[in-house]
């Protein structure tokens, strides 16, 4: 399992039981950004709050593989030198 599926797994675990309160914080963090540009973004920064809060709907918080801290990561053979 790679980093990215490591961190995609710890997203969802997170994401579960908190999908209201993730979309409020993406809602108030995109208007933020729109007060401090004076909505020069607006378009790019809905954009994004689409995306995030899309995230949130797709991942109900069980994710697809379990996180990799309780897997044992394998171990490279041994160079042999003669």
């Amino acid at each position: 399992m790679g980093l990215i599926d490591d961190l995609k797994g710890k997203a969802q675990g997170l994401i579960h039981g908190n999908e209201q309160a993730i979309k409020d914080g993406i809602t108030k963090a995109g208007d933020f950004v729109d007060t401090k540009t004076g909505g020069k973004y607006a378009g790019h920064v809905d954009k994004v709050q689409d995306g995030a809060s899309k995230f949130v709907d797709k991942n109900d918080g069980t994710p697809d593989q379990p996180p990799a801290s309780g897997q044992v990561p394998p171990v490279p053979p041994a160079d042999r030198a003669p």
